[in-house]
């Protein structure tokens, strides 16, 4: 029992992750590009990468602060890129069943 309340903490951490004005923009133009719901995986992993990219470049095009590489070495980086994908994954999926059910292809 101890391991399904640590899946579905990290469900709704990740959950809370993309629970944010960027991620919901990058989880609706990702839903509204994926063709089909084979690629979910694929489209939530372009997601993350495109999360880490705007998070890295932003305060240098904002602030024109210094360019600083993700902390990629640090084990909980990994598990905050884990927790994006976890995240991604869930809004994706409920994006996408709403632009089928919408759109209706």
């Amino acid at each position: 029992m101890e391991f399904v309340n640590e899946v579905l903490d990290f469900l709704q951490t990740g959950f809370a992750s993309i629970n944010k004005m960027q991620g919901l923009i990058i989880a609706a133009v990702a839903a509204f590009l994926m063709p089909s719901w084979r690629r979910l995986l694929y489209i939530a992993a372009g997601a993350v990468i495109v999360h880490v990219v705007i998070d890295t470049l932003l305060p240098v095009l904002a602030r024109n602060a210094a360019f600083r590489l993700p902390e990629l070495l640090e084990p909980s980086y990994w598990r905050y890129l884990g927790l994006l994908f976890v995240g991604y994954v869930c809004v994706i999926a409920v994006f996408f069943a709403v632009k089928r059910v919408v759109l209706k292809r």
